[in-house]
C-alpha cells in the first residue's frame, strides 16, 4: 500500500503536536472519540446480530431513520448520551459506568 501523501493540514497538525500542551488535549480528544465509536460499533453490531433494519430501530427508539443511518454509518457521528441510551435499550442492552483504571494511585493525605 503506498504512503499517504501528507496534506498542509497534516504538516500543521505535527508541528502543532510539537508543543506538549496541545500534544495533551489531542490525545485526550482522540481518545474520547475512540470511546464513543467503539460503543456506536458494539451498537452496530448488536443491531446486526438481531437482524434488525435501522429503520426499525429508528421506529423502536421513535426517531427519524435518518438519526440512526447517520450514527452507523457517519466517520464522526457524535451521538448525544439520550440517542445511545435509547438505542441501547431497544436493542435489549444497558450502559454502565465502570470506574477507569488509574495509572498511579491517588493520594490520601489529610489536611492537619
Amino acid at each position: 500500500m503506498p504512503a499517504k501523501r501528507k496534506t498542509n493540514f497534516d504538516k500543521f497538525l505535527t508541528e502543532q503536536l510539537k508543543a506538549p500542551a496541545i500534544a495533551k488535549e489531542y490525545a485526550k480528544a482522540r481518545a474520547e472519540i475512540a470511546v464513543i465509536d467503539q460503543l456506536v460499533r458494539a451498537l452496530d453490531d448488536a443491531r446486526i446480530d438481531l437482524g434488525l433494519s435501522k429503520a426499525e430501530l429508528a421506529r423502536r427508539i421513535a426517531s427519524k431513520p435518518e438519526v440512526v443511518r447517520r450514527l452507523f454509518t457517519s466517520d464522526d457521528p457524535n451521538p448525544t448520551l439520550e440517542t445511545v441510551v435509547k438505542v441501547a435499550a431497544a436493542l435489549g442492552y444497558r450502559l454502565e459506568l465502570v470506574r477507569a483504571e488509574r495509572k498511579r494511585p491517588v493520594s490520601k493525605r489529610r489536611a492537619a
